[in-house]
């Protein structure tokens, strides 16, 4: 039996409603999907849409981020009124924030933490360092609240995503299969070089932004590279879902290079993810000196954590999570 729009808005506009509550009226529309963005809208099954309610929806640039980001900042502002954990901001993609389907890093961390949260699924680290850049008066205006920490996500789409036409950026980072050659021959490494060099650059400038505040000199900042990701489409592959194809980003890639073999493209990511943790691990140098902290969460995730080829499950969100509540702990946080 649908629901009316009403109806549905209400739930939404109810931080108390839960994020399963809302998504057993919510679709995916793969076709449209990104690596880093699902794309989720109402179901027309589940919910009477009407002409007002479908122009609300569609003129919604990314709906259902603009609608969990509210929700996300109203259970904030009511949470940190009286609760009297470590306040943190954190700005990503979606691995901090997957609408409704999933319960991603932020959502677990929240147990422990009072996060302010500024992530998007899709979001590029172009955008997140050279666009809004929304962190930096989010992190001044939590000042009085005592911040304690900086998480950061956002080289996802570089490495194992999309460009910004929609491609698999491995279909630019990867040669055509030649029998006989290593993983790392089948990478282009020019390519994989100057995709690094951006995100060093882009990282430090994040860094140093952050550091011109005399209040954050040493705020611990938190970054990470991610966990091996799985190229999907293999012979008993379990992962199937609603969002996108099995193999949509990384194994159709690697197939349109004609890289076939299954220890092959996962090699091939190891190195990806790796180089990856190498430019963060440069970054961070001594986190004694310069507060900033890497999550390594590599290994962390077996095939059974993982919801597709780049996002894990819950449980494995979890998993990835720990990694970060132990790294904050670290940072004294």
């Amino acid at each position: 039996m649908k629901i009316s729009y009403e109806e549905f808005r209400a739930k939404l506009m109810d931080p108390s409603v839960s994020d399963e509550e809302i998504s057993r009226f919510l679709k995916t529309v793969p076709s449209e999907s990104g690596p880093f963005n699902p794309v989720v809208l109402p179901d027309p099954a589940k919910v009477q849409l009407d002409a007002e309610a479908r122009f609300e929806i569609e003129s919604a640039l990314s709906w259902a981020n603009g609608v969990a980001r509210w929700r996300r900042q109203q259970i904030f502002a009511d949470r940190v009124k009286t609760s009297k954990l470590p306040v943190v901001v954190s700005e990503g993609d979606s691995w901090f924030q997957f609408p409704f389907l999933l319960k991603d890093v932020v959502d677990q961390l929240s147990k422990s933490y009072l996060i302010s949260s500024l992530d998007a699924a899709g979001d590029t680290a172009r955008n997140m360092v050279y666009g809004a850049a929304e962190y930096m008066p989010e992190l001044v205006r939590l000042k009085s609240k005592q911040v304690r920490a900086f998480l950061f996500s956002a080289a996802g789409n570089d490495v194992i995503g999309e460009d910004e036409l929609g491609n698999p950026v491995l279909k630019s980072l990867l040669k055509t299969y030649s029998a006989g050659r290593s993983a790392a021959w089948h990478i282009d490494q020019g390519k994989l070089a100057t995709v690094l060099k951006f995100l060093e650059e882009a990282y430090r400038d994040v860094i140093a932004l952050i550091r011109r505040d005399r209040d954050f000199a040493e705020l611990p900042i938190v970054i990470h590279g991610y966990d091996y990701a799985i190229p999907g489409g293999f012979d008993g592959d379990i992962r199937n879902p609603s969002w996108a194809k099995q193999d949509k980003w990384l194994g159709s890639a690697m197939k349109a290079k004609k890289i076939l073999d299954t220890e092959l493209q996962r090699e091939i990511i190891r190195i990806l993810i790796d180089a990856l943790y190498d430019t963060l691990l440069k970054i961070a140098g001594d986190s004694n000196a310069t507060y900033v902290y890497v999550a390594d969460v590599r290994g962390t995730l077996s095939v059974g954590d993982w919801a597709d080829e780049i996002h894990p499950t819950d449980k494995g969100f979890e998993k990835v999570a720990n990694i970060f509540e132990k790294t904050l702990k670290k940072a004294g946080v």
